[in-house]
């Protein structure tokens, strides 16, 4: 098989750091797998967290096209019940006119932050996240050129080529109305361990060809922590393991802890437990191991791409692990 590596990239606060630092260090590291080779670059979007700074990300994929020459570039993802539809196509068709056939959509579901984040961007009200299907069919439309049957109105500038839609999710739901629409797919393995399978089964079995694309396309995003061994992976992971579970408890950190400060944290026997149900969303090991696991993951899901999101410290960390994956992936 031939395995094609991307990128997720959420601009995480690295302890020591600062905002201006995460965001700087997201462009140089889109710049880095560029020259690696890597087939797409996408940053998140994350709002009122303070140890991710990417809360804007077309405005991010602006800046990173800028900078890279090849790599695609998009958003993982665009919530779109907060926004409007025809906002986000001429957006998109913007990017897509600044940097043509390098443009990827990505959108989702999620209220991506805090329960407050849904009323904050909705003028104290929370979305219509049952309008998705909806939201979706009429951003397809506006891509394509088409004028809005009520409004008559079309997302400009039009242009002969036009950003492909990706639909993130983590659950069957998600995977089943991408398939219904026609577009591409990716499963959040790195948010939910355990439904890929599932959710992907479903994409396949549920595909319409579409104006987009005639074949179903699809990937997984998870997390991937590399070690010269595996003792020394399962040392770099710590900081993950210790994040998520401060995350999930609802605990607000400034920033990622190191895995030096996280690899001397003691957990009670329900916080060792669930450490160990949310390394599902992660790939750890050296890197004979981490390859064989990708290549496993790629057979069962049967996708021919994964998204790599690493978050490691220091930085430099973070770029070594980019450059050993691509050394086996070519």
């Amino acid at each position: 098989m031939n395995l094609k590596l991307s990128v997720l990239d959420q601009s995480p606060l690295l302890k020591g750091n600062t905002e201006h630092d995460a965001l700087n260090q997201t462009i140089e590291l889109a710049k880095h797998v560029d020259q690696l080779g890597y087939e797409r670059f996408w940053v998140s979007e994350h709002h009122s967290t303070k140890s991710l700074a990417g809360s804007a990300p077309e405005i991010l994929v602006s800046s990173i096209a800028a900078h890279t020459k090849s790599i695609r570039v998009g958003t993982g993802g665009i919530l779109l019940p907060h926004y409007s539809p025809y906002k986000v196509a001429e957006t998109f068709r913007v990017l897509e006119g600044l940097y043509p056939d390098r443009i990827d959509l990505g959108i989702g579901r999620a209220p991506g932050g805090m329960p407050g984040v849904n009323y904050a961007l909705n003028g104290g009200k929370y979305p219509d996240v049952h309008s998705y299907p909806q939201q979706t069919a009429q951003l397809l439309d506006y891509l394509q050129g088409y004028p809005h049957e009520k409004y008559q109105v079309r997302a400009t500038p039009l242009g002969p080529t036009v950003p492909p839609v990706w639909m993130l999710g983590s659950s069957g739901n998600s995977a089943k109305l991408a398939g219904e629409l026609g577009v591409s797919y990716t499963f959040a393995q790195f948010i939910n361990g355990e439904a890929g399978s599932i959710a992907l089964d479903r994409y396949y079995n549920s595909f319409i060809p579409s104006t987009q694309q005639k074949e179903p396309k699809a990937s997984v995003a998870v997390f991937v922590v590399l070690g010269e061994t595996d003792e020394e992976a399962d040392y770099y992971a710590s900081s993950l393991d210790q994040a998520l579970l401060l995350i999930e408890q609802g605990q607000i950190r400034d920033y990622f802890p190191d895995p030096e400060e996280a690899s001397k944290q003691t957990y009670s026997y329900f916080e060792r437990e669930r450490v160990q149900y949310n390394r599902q969303r992660m790939i750890i090991g050296s890197l004979n191991s981490v390859e064989d696991q990708l290549k496993e993951m790629a057979q069962t899901y049967n996708v021919d791409e994964i998204i790599v999101n690493t978050i490691v410290s220091p930085f430099e960390r973070r770029k070594w692990t980019y450059e050993q994956l691509a050394s086996i992936f070519n």
